[in-house]
């Protein structure tokens, strides 16, 4: 496993990330509490050192597994995120700071033993980083030694650039080759503040896996079934083919083909991946490929072109 900088926050961490939201049984149906145990092991097994997590992810539950799992394991780093209250019947965004120091407290007790280095806000609005307060709190954690970095985990270029002017050290965005288009217009602005940043939904859901038929159907409690109409999802399904010329020789899939478009970026200091299975993550692994150039500057300029000409603002 190799491994970049975060930023400028001095944190190593490894090119790769598991993220937990699917782990945690939220997003896509119940996962089994043995097989969240053994991604987790074998993510640490196969030198991944960056957990990402959320206080809301099987209501804290999933922050209790990361503590039991990683406890004594100097060589993990735990991203966590605040913001969404799920103790009402409603989940709702909260980000006032006796609320986020409250739930700092509380993810820092589930964590345990794990070494929680860095804290996003929650996919905040952008008056609600404006206001100040979350951010002040958080600027306190960082300066207490609480938390090595702060940041945001943003749902829009706006959100991620009013962080960053109050200070964020990381951000995490959307990013993959359908949707390239907010990391793009942040660029200027993370390399002038060296932000690191933590790129999600590399797969966009498993869009870009290409294994799904334009009448594919999701089970009840999956996420993806309100994320998009019949007609898009058909849509995205037939835009699949302007990357497949890009497949073949050292790129064996379209599944490697999303991964090395994201790890190829620069601005990206690890990969967000969400394996909900041991195999699952041994073939991400290996999508990974032996190391830069992930793709070579012409498959990746082309990749580029011909998504553009399918309609994709990558």
């Amino acid at each position: 496993m190799r491994h970049r900088v975060l930023g400028s926050t001095g944190i190593e961490v490894s090119e790769l990330g598991l993220g937990t939201w699917g782990l945690s049984g939220d997003g896509y149906g119940a996962v089994p509490e043995a097989d969240q145990d053994s991604v987790i092991e074998r993510a640490r097994a196969v030198g991944i050192t960056l957990f990402e997590t959320a206080d809301s992810y099987a209501h804290g539950g999933m922050e209790s597994r990361l503590g039991r799992r990683l406890a004594g394991d100097d060589a993990a780093h735990v991203v966590t995120k605040l913001g969404t209250d799920r103790r009402a019947n409603v989940p709702r965004k909260r980000f006032d700071g006796p609320y986020l120091r409250e739930a700092f407290e509380r993810s820092r007790e589930r964590l345990a033993h794990a070494r929680v280095s860095v804290v996003l806000l929650h996919n905040p609005s952008v008056a609600a980083v404006e206001r100040g307060e979350a951010t002040t709190l958080l600027e306190e954690l960082a300066a207490a030694g609480s938390v090595k970095a702060w940041g945001v985990s943003a749902g829009s270029v706006a959100v991620a650039q009013a962080a960053i002017q109050r200070g964020a050290r990381v951000v995490e965005l959307a990013y993959n080759a359908f949707f390239a288009g907010d990391l793009r217009q942040l660029e200027d602005e993370i390399r002038e503040h060296r932000v690191g940043v933590l790129a999600r939904s590399i797969l966009s859901y498993g869009l870009l896996a290409g294994l799904w038929s334009p009448d594919k159907e999701f089970p009840a409690g999956d996420h993806r079934s309100d994320r998009w109409t019949r007609d898009d999802l058909a849509l995205r399904i037939r835009q699949l083919d302007a990357m497949r010329l890009t497949v073949g020789g050292e790129v064996p899939s379209l599944r490697a083909l999303a991964l090395r478009f994201a790890l190829a970026n620069d601005l990206v200091s690890s990969a967000v991946v969400g394996p909900r299975s041991v195999l699952q993550l041994d073939q991400l692994v290996r999508d990974g490929g032996s190391g830069p150039p992930y793709l070579p500057p012409e498959k990746l300029n082309a990749l580029r072109i011909r998504l553009r000409e399918a309609g994709v603002d990558s």
